[in-house]
């Protein structure tokens, strides 16, 4: 029996789950195997999966569509290790992240955990801009990475992982989808159960690969933050406002601006010292004058789109439309 089950989700995305698969053939702990779930795609990646079956220990499964969270929840159900991890398909794996998941795990009693993200040498600037931001104490992407989350972290489901007593007691995802993994983390820790955050545990997320697209993510994960409100109370802190509070700085900026009225000049100055800042840690992070200069761009992206899909769900969900009965298109 294994002692880790690596679960990855899949939906029409077989050159994804390809690379996945070739960085988990380097890992320097051995002791694991891959569980890959078809969620009703259109695309297969059947012939993907024959490809590593000499080398991994893996196992493939087809299932109608239902959602990422349900997708998890079928290979945690067929998984035979003692620790379920879970990747999403747009990830790479460094060569000693079971390693470290295992040193940790060994020195440390905890039942659910979790790792940051990071940009690849191989990602282009568009993707590493977006990791920018997205890491970045700036645009409070960072604080969900921070060492002094351990003991109240919440894992998500990009690099998440739990020990078998948690899904037994859990039953692991309750919704599909807008929010599952923030919903499963909150009833984890509610239930009593350990967290934390194993730095070096980290991954390569790709995340979206156009401006366009990461504008759409992001107003998603600001509706799945006032989705998670529908189950727990108390999810939505300062932290998940000040996205909207700077979008509606930058209208009443906008607006000021029309009546050429001097307190444009704050507004502008205020933003400019923002972005310059977004750009400085770029700059010093990625060492790439491109990145620097496309990073406040992803930033004001970032903050504006999770912002709206803040008002938006919240506006829906005032309206008693529950997004939760069906499945939904996604970003």
């Amino acid at each position: 029996m294994p002692k880790y089950s690596i679960i990855i989700p899949i939906y029409n995305r077989p050159d994804e789950l390809d690379e996945l698969l070739t960085t988990l053939l380097d890992q320097s702990y051995t002791d694991f195997e891959v569980v890959v779930v078809e969620d009703g795609s259109t695309e297969d990646c059947l012939h993907i999966v024959k490809k590593y079956d000499q080398e991994l220990f893996i196992q493939y499964y087809e299932k109608d569509n239902g959602g990422q969270g349900f997708a998890r929840n079928y290979g945690y159900e067929r998984a035979k290790g003692e620790y379920l991890i879970v990747f999403d398909s747009d990830c790479l794996i460094p060569s000693h992240y079971l390693q470290s998941v295992d040193d940790y795990l060994q020195a440390n009693n905890v039942d659910a955990f979790g790792g940051p993200d990071a940009a690849h040498a191989s990602f282009n600037v568009t993707q590493k801009a977006i990791n920018h931001v997205m890491t970045s104490l700036f645009t409070t992407g960072g604080i969900r990475g921070n060492k002094k989350h351990v003991g109240t972290y919440h894992p998500r489901s990009f690099n998440m992982g739990i020990n078998r007593r948690v899904w037994k007691e859990t039953k692991g995802y309750i919704i599909p989808f807008m929010g599952e993994d923030m919903e499963f983390s909150t009833r984890i820790l509610k239930s009593g159960f350990k967290t934390a955050l194993i730095p070096e545990a980290f991954v390569y997320h790709k995340r979206r690969t156009s401006l366009v697209k990461f504008f759409k993510q992001l107003k998603y994960f600001g509706r799945a933050r006032i989705n998670l409100s529908r189950f727990h109370s108390g999810q939505v802190g300062v932290v998940h406002l000040f996205p909207t509070g700077f979008t509606l700085g930058i209208i009443v900026s906008t607006v000021l601006a029309s009546f050429a009225n001097p307190l444009q000049w704050l507004g502008v100055l205020a933003y400019s010292i923002y972005f310059g800042l977004v750009s400085l840690e770029a700059l010093i992070k990625t060492k790439s004058l491109a990145v620097a200069l496309l990073s406040p761009f992803a930033a004001l992206l970032q903050l504006t789109g999770y912002g709206y899909g803040l008002v938006y769900e919240w506006v829906r969900k005032i309206r008693g439309i529950d997004p939760n009965t069906k499945y939904i298109e996604l970003y």
